[in-house]
């Protein structure tokens, strides 16, 4: 009889603990689907300015403003896209962008990872005071310097050049922050051993710390690219010459006349601007993703 009590009483325990597994695999799933569709629906939130713009690019210049505002035109006029290209010097927009995106974020990347090396790796006096003072000009609003900035341009002769519209934003505190944060969480045992095997400061910085924030650097990359690649007032004011120096920002802008604004112009080469940077985004999201995390907890 005891035998037989106890037998039900484990079989009781066993049919509790498969409901509560059941139960808890039935809690796991229902949290899935509402994560699955919370994304879902921030996604088309985040999407759908982008899809209306898109088709609104393909439309008669008449349509965009139509009450109430339709997503399809009367027609796909794909012929947008082959005018913006005719219209004015819109190639050479691009060409200086990319010319000036590219090198600007190869001089960031430059400054930054050296001096993150420097203010994270390497100890000498008055470091951390240093630091802290370099931080302190994140502080100080683009703007303030802008007219600083143009007189400085203008001592160099560098109004109207490639110089002027790089070097002034390539050593910011923001890259060798991030910089700086990331390497901090490199062990420094992997330094020792370096040194143990006759590694200089040079060799241990390109052999060993480089390779080890190849996330961080992607995440500087995408950054810096996008900031020369979007950046309108600077080039404004330091461009004499649009035609020949002007930047794709200027170009968006030349759309706009005393007649009027070409919108279904304006809209399709905003489309054609924003085509570099997703795909870099994209090409590089894992080491974005990798990158923000752990600079966020100073690499570690």
């Amino acid at each position: 009889m005891k035998s037989d009590v106890t037998t039900s009483r484990r079989g009781a325990e066993r049919r509790l603990l498969s409901n509560a597994g059941l139960l808890g695999g039935e809690t796991t799933i229902f949290k899935d689907i509402v994560a699955n569709v919370t994304v879902w629906i921030a996604a088309f939130f985040f999407a759908a300015p982008l899809i209306y713009a898109f088709f609104s690019s393909l439309k008669h210049k008449d349509e965009i403003y139509a009450v109430p505002p339709t997503l399809f035109g009367a027609k796909l006029r794909w012929s947008n896209y082959i005018e913006v290209f005719t219209y004015g010097p819109f190639v050479r927009y691009i060409t200086n962008s990319f010319i000036v995106a590219i090198l600007g974020t190869i001089v960031v990347l430059i400054v930054s990872t050296t001096a993150g090396y420097a203010f994270s790796r390497l100890r000498w006096r008055g470091r951390d005071t240093a630091f802290l003072l370099f931080l302190a000009t994140m502080m100080v609003p683009a703007e303030v310097l802008v007219i600083p900035m143009f007189i400085l341009m203008q001592k160099f002769g560098w109004v109207n050049t490639y110089q002027a519209l790089i070097f002034p934003f390539a050593f910011g505190a923001f890259g060798t922050f991030l910089m700086r944060q990331f390497m901090r969480g490199i062990p420094f045992e992997l330094e020792e051993a370096a040194r143990v095997d006759g590694a200089g400061p040079f060799r241990t910085f390109f052999t060993i710390i480089l390779p080890l924030t190849k996330s961080a650097i992607a995440v500087l990359a995408v950054f810096t690219f996008m900031g020369f690649w979007n950046s309108y007032l600077w080039p404004l004011i330091v461009t004499v010459d649009y035609n020949s120096l002007g930047t794709l920002p200027i170009g968006l802008a030349s759309f706009s006349t005393q007649e009027g604004t070409r919108m279904d112009l304006q809209i399709a080469a905003s489309i054609v601007s924003m085509i570099p940077t997703t795909i870099l985004v994209i090409a590089l999201q894992k080491h974005l993703i990798k990158g923000i995390a752990m600079s966020g907890m100073g690499g570690r």
